[in-house]
């Protein structure tokens, strides 16, 4: 698409985290100027005047088959959240309702400004994700979940996930003109053998991808991953040959200070999500610690029954709330916060290159906000309108790739209302098939 994007507050990103009133050129998928004083060279032109333009939002840890079931799993810790209400589910997916679930989830994350994402899949069926992301428009990783020791009726051979991962590897790494890449997705340590470990790690070094999981998320899972290994969950991964730029780890709640330190030596990528961690009693990361140390750190909504939401705006927000207490109120500001939702994010994903910030030559991943409302005004600080006040109602349009996906609040590759019905008719007959009431 081209595009002149004219009279609007830009908010960059970039190095020196410049905004400016002024314009942006687009030419195809990439953004071809920029500035107070450009021309239109003559391109179609949409004036976003008293509108602010930013980065798209950037989530690093999702899990999209989850979203259908929101509200059914409140008031667990993690180890019983896991196998009282989500296996159980998860296991119950076949390929429409997970579908639908994905669906669900892309609908809700564009409306709040999500323009990237990394999915930690499923463990059947996930064709169906990668579909729905080409699909959809999205930028975004996902994978298949990988699980051969527990529970015995949600998990799978070893060979089987390894070949089943290289296959879809190979099919879907670099998909869809680069906007779908693949991340490996062993689920956590309790629920993988060593062998599936070691198979996991050759095939990220053979295709240069990413691997995607959890670690000290709980106080419990971590006790138990000492007692099982005799380690911590990073000196288990160090151990295992697999701490690199492309270890890509949620949570890192409770940790060492040699696991710290594994973290900043070897640019491990720490994926912070404070909603679910505080929903699931899980406790919070020491994110100030992490940056102070030029750990990386950026944000992800978790599943949606462990949040119950997949809104960036609400992560921004408690991601800049709850370390003040502990840490200070100097400890983590707004401008930290958006730069975790964008250009960190970005940096995650190795894409710091191609999208996280607005600049001349990257890709067109941006968001069009509307912060003149009651809920946002008056302000001088758009950091803080972004991260306290803002939320989805703020959004009015989202580009991925130089393509709209979202315009005038709508989302252009699904009808929602259809999405909704769909949703709840799969998950009535996934409850069925557990004998579960809705």
């Amino acid at each position: 698409m081209d595009l002149f994007l004219k009279n609007g507050t830009i908010v960059t990103q970039n190095q020196t985290r410049d905004i400016f009133q002024g314009h942006l050129l687009i030419r195809g998928n990439r953004i071809a100027a920029m500035g107070p004083d450009i021309s239109n060279p003559g391109v179609p032109e949409l004036n976003v005047e008293n509108l602010v333009i930013v980065p798209g939002f950037i989530q690093t840890h999702i899990h999209m088959c989850q979203t259908l079931f929101r509200n059914l799993a409140d008031d667990l810790e993690l180890l019983e959240w896991l196998s009282e209400r989500i296996w159980p589910m998860e296991s119950a997916h076949t390929p429409d309702s997970l579908r639908a679930s994905v669906q669900l989830s892309l609908v809700e994350l564009f409306k709040n400004g999500t323009t990237t994402v990394l999915d930690m899949g499923a463990l059947h069926h996930t064709n169906v994700i990668f579909e729905e992301m080409a699909r959809s428009g999205i930028r975004g990783f996902s994978g298949k979940v990988l699980m051969d020791t527990e529970p015995s009726y949600y998990r799978q051979d070893t060979a089987e996930n390894l070949a089943e991962s290289e296959q879809l590897i190979q099919q879907w790494n670099g998909a869809a003109n680069g906007r779908i890449g693949y991340a490996l997705a062993p689920r956590f340590v309790l629920s993988c053998s060593d062998a599936l470990w070691d198979g996991v790690r050759d095939l990220s070094e053979k295709y240069n991808v990413f691997v995607h999981t959890h670690a000290s998320e709980n106080k419990r899972e971590t006790e138990l991953v000492k007692t099982q290994t005799g380690m911590g969950n990073i000196e288990f991964f160090a151990h295992k040959g697999l701490a690199s730029p492309n270890l890509l780890l949620a949570h890192c709640i409770w940790v060492s200070e040699t696991e710290m330190n594994l973290l900043q030596e070897n640019d491990i990528k720490v994926l912070h999500c404070p909603s679910a961690n505080l929903k699931l009693g899980s406790g919070f990361a020491p994110v100030p610690q992490y940056l102070q140390r030029g750990i990386n750190v950026s944000l992800g909504s978790d599943g949606a029954p462990c949040n119950n939401t997949l809104s960036i705006f609400q992560e921004m927000r408690l991601a800049a709330l709850i370390h003040k207490p502990r840490y200070g109120v100097k400890s983590i500001t707004a401008q930290d916060v958006v730069d975790m939702a964008t250009i960190n994010g970005a940096r995650a994903l190795g894409l710091e290159d191609e999208i996280g910030s607005l600049e001349v030559g990257k890709k067109a991943d941006l968001v069009i906000l509307n912060l003149n409302k009651v809920n946002t005004i008056p302000a001088d600080n758009v950091y803080s309108q972004l991260v306290y006040s803002a939320h989805t109602d703020n959004v009015l349009h989202v580009m991925v790739d130089g393509e709209w996906v979202v315009q005038n609040q709508q989302v252009l590759a699904y009808n929602e209302n259809e999405v909704v019905q769909n949703a709840w008719k799969e998950l009535t007959a996934l409850l069925k098939r557990l004998n579960r009431p809705n």
